[in-house]
This record gives structure tokens, sequence and C-alpha cells, in this order.
């Protein structure tokens, strides 16, 4: 097994099976949920709290959105300036895995009519707690809350982890570093405003991961015939 199919997608994926189950199926989700509500008075009193709302939900959403135009002004300046040239395709890859990581999310939400848990009897809500492929009831209105959205924002920027791995290496794992952390921030408050349970973030973690991955995979993976073709074709000549 490749290096990269180990502990770039099996592994991800064994870790995000065996959270879902605790999440989803053992009640984690709920379970989670409930002590943040207990720990806020039995209320949802940061929903519209300053931090949580202003400051990370609209601003960090605003913070993102820059980051991406500013990577896409990168991007055509370096399809303007022949010394960038080594820049383009990274570029190019940083742009479109942030943007269908935050667009596959949003379209998510468009159909899995999951509800958040302010909408949920016994977290201030009316509504009653449907499981993720669950039928909703006759006309029960449809939830837009899963995956988490506004977590892709800062997710999306895993895909810095393999940008920088090809246009400087030693500063890899900083890019990690930043998405995951963007999105723990981001989740994590929505988690306390009683937006989304903790499953919609690893739902979202894990989407944005793969798409970051797989891109990446798509765009600058050599195909191993070609690659030994030339490499035969090397040693002939200088044989």
């Amino acid at each position: 097994m490749p290096s990269w199919l180990q502990w770039q997608l099996v592994l991800p994926l064994a870790a995000f099976v065996a959270a879902n189950f605790a999440l989803l199926q053992l009640g984690g989700d709920r379970w989670i949920a409930g002590h943040l509500y207990l720990l806020e008075g039995g209320h949802w009193a940061l929903k519209d709290n300053l931090v949580t709302s202003t400051l990370v939900h609209q601003g960090g959403k605003r913070l993102s959105a820059l980051a991406w135009l500013c990577a896409v002004a990168c991007t055509a300046v370096a399809w303007r300036r022949p010394a960038w040239r080594a820049w383009r395709k990274p570029l190019l890859y940083l742009v479109l895995a942030v943007l269908l990581s935050t667009g596959i999310v949003a379209w998510m939400k468009s159909w899995t009519h999951v509800d958040c848990p302010w909408d949920l009897i016994g977290f201030g809500g009316t509504r009653g707690y449907h499981d993720l492929l669950a039928a909703l009831p006759l006309h029960a209105a449809p939830g837009r809350c899963f995956p988490a959205g506004h977590a892709s924002a800062g997710y999306a920027w895993l895909a810095l982890f393999f940008f920088l791995g090809d246009v400087h290496r030693q500063w890899r794992w900083k890019g990690l570093a930043v998405g995951l952390g963007a999105g723990v921030v981001f989740g994590i408050s929505q988690q306390l405003r009683g937006a989304h349970f903790a499953s919609h973030d690893l739902w979202t973690l894990m989407i944005c991961w793969l798409v970051a991955l797989l891109l990446h995979r798509g765009m600058f993976a050599r195909r191993p015939v070609a690659h030994a073709r030339r490499a035969i074709i090397a040693t002939d000549r200088i044989a």
C-alpha cells in the first residue's frame, strides 16, 4: 500500500467511521450538546454573543472569503508573470480545493434535511430529533444544518497542507495546522451557539479533507507507467 494511501486516506477514514459511530449511534452528539446546553443555563446563551456570533461566525466567514479572493488574485498574477510560473498550478489547486469544499458542503445542506440543536425539543426548540438517514414525517419542515457550513470555511483550508507541500515542503504541517485550527474554532463556536452537533463538524472535516486529497492526486500525481517510461528512456540515453 502506498504511504500516501495509508496515512492520508485509510487512517483518516477509519478514524472518521469510529468517531461517527460514537457520535451518531452511541448518542455522543446529544450528550455533548446536552452538556453545553446545561452549562449555558438551559438555553443557548451564546447564540447571539459578540464573540461567537459576530467575531467568529460573521467575521470568520468574511476572513475566509477574503483569503480565498487573495488566492484568486495571486493565481491571476501568476498566469501573467513568467517568474511566477512554478506557482501557477499550486495556486489554481488551492483556489479550486477551497471552492469545491465549501460548495459541496453547501450543496449537501440543501437536501440532507437535518435540524440544528436549537430547533429540537429538549434544546429549546419544537421539533423532534431524527437520525441522518431517517425519513421526515409528513409536512415536517426540512432542516438546513448538515454538514456544518461555517466550519467548512475553516476546514477548506486543509488544502494548505498539499499546497505548501508543493511550494515549500517544510511549511506543510503549518498549513495543516491552519486548516484544522480554523475549522475547530469555527465548529466549536457554532456548537456553543446551538447551531450544530459535533457530527456535523466531523462530516465537514472529512469532506474537506477528501476534496483536498483527491483533487491534489488528480492534479499532481504522476502516472507510474509514464514516469517509468521516462526513466527508461533517460537511462538508455546515458548508456
